[in-house]
């Protein structure tokens, strides 16, 4: 059996289906995964591409060869598929998705216990070399057996748990499904709250009819940006294709970056807990910082991931942890992202403090003003690394960290340029005090990046 080590992902496998990921590759993947967990029992669900029941057979196909009893979730959002394999003590799980990619592409996101994640440096990387090398060993134990559970009802309890539904304010809202996840279960959450809700692209369908599942892309927000203005809605919330993240829309119809709810959850975490400590990734926006302070927390920055989130969360018991690309992170959902709780807890946050989301985030929009990531191909990886030394250079004068690519920090402005897992590609994230300073360090920075 041929295929593309690429496909390895740092945070999941993923690839072009069928060329590059396939029924054939899927199900060693299945038998590689038992193999190198020694798991006996695992959860398996899919999203709603049109290739995915076929994978999702493949995988447990493999994973019943090599004797692993296998519980089938049928289709299921990313998250639900961790809360599947916590609550029902589980030794690992896999969702068959590829996230926000397009239709042409599937993939796997997978577990240990307790929704652990697996990644390239514990698990994926076994997996792949087991696959590379033909040696799965071939299990002592009789095939598995394959049951089927259901995990709907029990997932919504554990999300509504965050919130008394009785305290939401009778708030406007649109929410994008995309055609994804979040379709399964959006209207029956959101049905609990005392709102008017209009919702888009609730059909779940893998081939995307409307607008691919991916709100961080301008032209896959225009459809809830215009009807959030003309129903002259409160908030908008749509959700990528495996409903992992959420992203919000305020009432003018402005994309509400990342890092500034991640601000927002972590004060809206330190008034329940006051004291309470928050993970954030390094790319994001000092309003993070700032507001977990002035609200008496403990802020940690931490290295890009959702793998190295999680255990960080775990070793300091952190309450909450935020990323700029929508993932978010909850001590009492296993340290694990979910895409509805943040959603949830916003709402909170506007009852609570009786303002609207353009007023919460009126602090944050006045006096940090961040660049977006900006991504620059490159031609390989050692063009990379010297593009990083003459930042680290460059820029010596400044408070350097070499966590994850470099970070450097003025008074003023800071910024943090990393490496891609997968290609060669350097991701800036930067932010000033003014937008003139973003502007013109951004424009700076740039060009040492792009200039031959």
């Amino acid at each position: 059996m041929k295929f593309n080590p690429r496909i390895f992902k740092a945070y999941d496998i993923r690839g072009l289906y069928p060329d590059e990921i396939n029924e054939s590759i899927v199900n060693q993947i299945g038998r590689g995964l038992i193999a190198t967990l020694k798991a006996r029992r695992i959860g398996v669900s899919r999203d709603m591409r049109t290739s995915s029941p076929a994978l999702a057979s493949a995988f447990i196909e493999g994973a019943l060869e090599q004797g692993a009893d296998v519980v089938d979730y049928g289709m299921l959002g990313t998250d639900m598929l961790y809360f599947a394999v916590a609550r029902d003590g589980l030794d690992a799980g896999a969702q068959i998705t590829a996230s926000h990619n397009p239709k042409q592409y599937n993939g796997i996101k997978m577990v240990r216990e307790d929704a652990l994640p697996l990644s390239g440096e514990t698990g994926i990387g076994e997996i792949r070399d087991l696959l590379a090398t033909k040696e799965i060993p071939r299990t002592k134990r009789n095939r598995g057996t394959l049951t089927f559970q259901k995990v709907t009802p029990d997932y919504i309890k554990k999300v509504m748990s965050f919130i008394n539904p009785a305290s939401i304010s009778p708030f406007r809202i649109v929410l994008d499904a995309g055609s994804g996840m979040a379709g399964l279960v959006a209207g029956q959450i959101f049905d609990h709250l005392p709102c008017t809700t209009t919702k888009l692209c609730f059909d779940i369908d893998g081939t995307f009819p409307n607008h691919e599942a991916n709100p961080l892309l301008v032209i896959n927000r225009k459809d809830i940006t215009d009807r959030v203005i003309s129903d002259q809605a409160d908030i908008g919330i749509a959700w990528d294709g495996d409903a992992d993240r959420c992203f919000f829309i305020d009432e003018d119809g402005e994309f509400v970056p990342g890092d500034f709810i991640t601000a927002l959850l972590a004060e809206s975490f330190l008034l329940k807990e006051p004291g309470s400590t928050i993970v954030y990734d390094l790319r994001a926006s000092h309003a993070v910082r700032d507001t977990v302070a002035q609200n008496g927390g403990t802020a940690l920055m931490n290295r890009v991931g959702h793998a190295f989130i999680k255990r960080r969360m775990r070793e300091e018991n952190c309450i909450f942890g935020g990323e700029v690309t929508g993932h978010y992170y909850f001590r009492d959902f296993y340290y694990a992202d979910n895409g509805f709780i943040p959603a949830l807890l916003i709402l909170d946050l506007m009852s609570k403090q009786k303002k609207s989301l353009k007023n919460l985030l009126k602090p944050y929009r006045e006096n940090y003003f961040i660049s977006g990531e900006i991504n620059t191909k490159l031609q390989s990886m050692d063009e990379i690394e010297k593009k990083l030394s003459v930042l680290r250079k460059k820029y010596s004068n400044g408070k350097i960290l070499d966590l994850d690519g470099i970070s450097v920090d003025y008074p003023d402005w800071h910024f943090n340029v990393r490496p891609s897992n997968t290609e060669p590609l350097l991701r800036l994230n930067l932010e000033a005090g003014t937008p003139v300073l973003m502007e013109k360090k951004r424009d700076e920075v740039l060009r040492l990046i792009r200039t031959t």
